[in-house]
C-alpha cells in the first residue's frame, strides 16, 4: 500500500458533491463506513473516498460537507513532505492551499488525504478529510487513518476482483455455450473412461449422435465395444492398446458404430491419457468422437469421381494434362492423363516434379518457339495453342499440336488445363495438299501459281538488299512436232527429262517452274546476267547431250532461253518475267536452240 499525507489550513463554505455513475463496479458499501467512522473520529465536517478519471475526481463514498469543486489532483507538487516522519506526510506553506481558485469562500477544505493503492501498486482512489478550521494531526490520528484507507482499498480491491472473476465466469460459461454448440452442431460427442473400474461416461451430445436419449445407453466398456462393427474391433483395440502403452501419443481411429436403429454410422474417435498410476499405467482417458459418415460418403463420391475422370481421359487418344507455374517460373505437371506414354513417350512420374523433361523431347528448332508461347499465353493469360514437332526414341520425328486455357494463381502463378493430339498424320495430308496445289504434276517442279509467288518474294530481296537477280524463260523448240511424231506419252517423258536436267544444273535457292505446255521458267536469287547467260549456257549444252531414247532411237532436244534481270523499279515479278519472254520470242525468230538477253 502507498500512503501519503498532507496537512492543510482550513476555510468555511459548506458544499458536498458526488461523482456521476459509470461502467465502473458499483463501490462497495464498506466506503460508506469507512467515511462515517473518519469523521466522526476526527471531529471534521466531512469525509469521502474519491477516484480520478478523465481529469476529473468521481466520489465513490462520502459523510458530511465535501468542498466544491473538488481539485484535480489530492497531491499537488508544491506540497512540501515531512521528512522525519515513517509516513510521507505534507504539510503546506502559510499561503498554499489544495483548492482550485473558483472554489466557494469558507466551503470546507481538505485537511488530509491518503492515497488506496492496489497491491500492484496501481491508484485505486484517495481518503479524504475535510474540515472547517486548521487541523492538526497526531501520530495516533495519522495511523488511524492510515488503517481505514488499508480498509478502503482493500474493500475497493475486493470489489475489482469480483468484477473481474464475474466477467471471466461469464467468458467462461459463454465459451463452454459455443463449445457445447460447436461439439452438438459438428456432430461431436464428449466421452471419459475410468480404464481401473472399465467404465465409460458420455455426453447427451454422444449419445444423440446414435439416436440414444440422455438416460439411455450403460457406462460398461464391454456394451461399447459389442457396439463397434465386427470389421472394426480388433483396429480400435489395438489403437486403444498402442495409446495405453505409450507406443502413440493419443488415440485416433476412424471406424464404424452401430445406431439405436441398427444402422452403423462412420465415427473418428480421439481420446489420450490424462492420469496414470507410478507404474504408468492408463487409469483415466477423455476423448471425442464426430461423426463422419457424410465426410466418407463424399470421400467415396470424390473417388469414384476422379476414377470416371482418369478413366475417360484415358481412354482419349491423346494428353489431357494440367501444367502448373509457379511464380518463379518454374514449371511442373499436376496432372497427366496415360497418353502421356505416347505424345512423349514418358510417364506422369516423370514429369510430376519438372517440366523440363518434356523439353528434352522437343525438336531443337521448335523449342525456342514452345517456350516463348507459354510465357505469353501465362504473362497475357491467352489460350496456349501451339503445333511443334517432337524427337522421340521409339517414334522418331512426329507432330504435336497443343491447346490449353490459362488461369492465375493466388500465389501469382499460372495453371493451364488443356490437351495434346498427335498431329503427324495431319501434317503429312496437308503437306501432301501443299504439294498438290504448288506443284506440277508431270515434272514435280513448281507451277505457275507458286513459281509467281516465291518470285514476288525474289523481288522483294532484290528491292531490300539492291542484289541482283536474274530471269530466264525457256521452251523446248518443236515440241508439238515431237508430239505429232511420236505420240504424247513421248512428250510427256520430254518434259519431265528436261525438267531433271534443270534440278541437275540449278542451285537449292534458284527457283524452277513450269508456266506453260512446254515453257520453263526460273529465277536466279543473287546473280547477275553474265551468271545467267554462262548457266543458260550450260542447260542449252547438257540438253543436246543428254540422251532420250524412244523404241532404241534417240530423240533430239534443243531448248530456247530468253534472259532479263529484275529491277527495284519492278512493280511485281510479272515485269521481268514478260521482258525475259520477249527475249525468248526473239531466240525462237532467230532460228532456236538460241539464248537472247533482253534489249531494251
Amino acid at each position: 500500500m502507498r500512503f501519503r499525507m498532507f496537512i492543510t489550513e482550513t476555510g468555511d463554505a459548506p458544499a458536498s458533491a458526488r461523482g456521476s455513475a459509470d461502467s465502473q463496479p458499483a463501490p462497495p458499501p464498506e466506503l460508506e463506513t469507512v467515511c462515517r467512522v473518519a469523521r466522526a473520529h476526527f471531529g471534521t465536517a466531512g469525509a469521502f473516498v474519491a477516484r480520478a478519471e478523465a481529469g476529473t475526481q468521481r466520489v465513490l463514498a462520502a459523510d458530511g460537507t465535501l468542498p466544491a469543486p473538488l481539485p484535480a489532483d489530492f497531491f499537488p507538487s508544491h506540497v512540501e513532505g515531512d521528512p522525519s516522519a515513517d509516513r510521507r506526510y505534507v504539510v503546506h506553506r502559510a499561503n498554499g492551499s489544495l483548492q482550485n481558485d473558483d472554489s466557494l469562500p469558507h466551503a470546507p477544505q481538505i485537511v488530509a488525504a491518503c492515497e488506496l493503492a492496489a497491491p500492484d501498486g496501481t491508484t485505486l482512489g484517495t481518503l479524504c478529510i475535510t474540515h472547517d478550521a486548521r487541523l492538526t494531526l497526531d501520530a495516533a490520528q495519522c495511523a488511524v487513518l492510515r488503517d481505514l484507507a488499508t480498509l478502503a482499498e482493500r474493500a475497493l480491491a475486493r470489489t475489482i476482483d469480483e468484477a473481474a472473476l464475474r466477467d471471466r465466469l461469464g467468458r467462461v460459461e459463454e465459451h463452454s455455450r459455443l463449445t457445447t454448440l460447436a461439439l452438438t452442431e459438428s456432430g461431436t460427442g464428449v466421452w471419459d473412461r475410468n480404464v481401473e473400474t472399465g467404465e465409460i461416461h458420455y455426453s447427451p451430445a454422444w449419445k444423440a449422435m446414435l439416436g440414444y436419449a440422455p438416460h439411455e445407453l450403460s457406462c460398461r466398456i464391454e456394451d461399447a465395444y459389442e457396439r463397434l462393427h465386427p470389421d472394426d474391433v480388433d483396429d480400435v483395440k489395438a489403437a486403444m492398446l498402442a495409446h495405453f502403452e505409450r507406443r502413440t501419443d493419443s488415440y485416433e481411429v476412424e471406424h464404424r458404430i452401430r445406431c439405436k436403429d441398427g444402422t452403423y454410422k462412420w465415427i473418428c474417435s480421439r481420446g489420450k491419457v490424462i492420469n496414470r498410476d507410478d507404474n504408468g499405467r492408463a487409469l483415466r482417458m477423455v476423448g471425442t468422437t464426430t461423426d463422419i459418415t457424410a465426410l466418407r460418403e463424399l470421400a467415396a463420391r470424390l473417388r469414384d469421381s476422379a476414377a470416371l475422370v482418369t478413366d475417360l481421359t484415358d481412354q482419349v487418344p491423346g494428353l489431357v494434362f494440367q501444367l502448373r507455374q509457379a511464380a518463379d517460373g518454374r514449371r511442373y505437371f499436376s496432372y497427366a492423363s496415360a497418353g502421356i506414354s505416347d505424345i512423349y513417350e514418358l510417364t506422369p512420374e516423370q514429369i510430376a516434379r519438372n517440366a523440363e523433361t518434356v523439353e528434352t523431347r522437343i525438336h531443337p528448332a521448335d523449342l525456342v518457339a514452345y517456350r516463348q508461347s507459354l510465357h505469353d499465353s501465362s504473362l497475357r493469360l491467352t489460350p496456349w495453342r501451339l503445333e511443334y514437332r517432337v524427337l522421340l526414341p521409339g517414334q522418331g520425328l512426329r507432330w504435336r499440336e497443343g491447346d490449353a486455357r490459362p488461369q492465375r494463381m493466388a500465389d501469382g502463378g499460372t495453371v493451364w488445363h488443356g490437351f495434346i493430339t498427335d498431329a503427324t498424320e495431319r501434317k503429312h495430308i496437308e503437306a501432301e495438299l501443299h504439294r498438290m496445289a504448288t506443284t506440277d504434276h508431270l515434272t514435280q517442279l513448281s507451277n505457275r501459281h507458286a513459281f509467281m509467288r516465291q518470285s514476288e518474294a525474289a523481288l522483294r530481296d532484290v528491292r531490300a538488299t539492291g542484289l541482283p537477280a536474274a530471269v530466264l524463260m525457256l521452251d523446248l523448240d518443236h515440241f508439238k512436232a515431237l508430239n505429232d511424231r511420236w505420240g504424247h506419252p513421248l512428250g510427256d517423258r520430254a518434259l519431265r527429262h528436261f525438267a531433271r536436267l534443270l534440278l541437275a544444273e540449278t542451285r537449292p535457292e534458284a527457283i524452277v517452274g513450269r508456266v506453260g505446255g512446254e515453257e520453263f521458267a526460273i529465277v536466279l536469287p543473287r546473280s547477275d546476267l553474265d551468271t545467267a547467260l554462262a548457266f543458260a549456257r550450260r542447260v542449252q549444252q547438257r540438253t543436246m547431250q543428254a540422251r532420250l531414247m524412244h523404241e532404241d532411237q534417240q530423240v533430239e532436244l534443243t531448248v530456247s532461253i530468253g534472259i532479263d534481270a529484275m529491277r527495284e523499279s519492278d512493280f511485281g515479278a510479272y515485269q521481268p518475267l514478260s521482258r525475259a519472254d520477249k527475249a525468248l520470242y526473239l531466240a525462237k525468230e532467230r532460228g532456236r536452240n538460241r539464248i537472247e538477253v533482253y534489249r531494251a
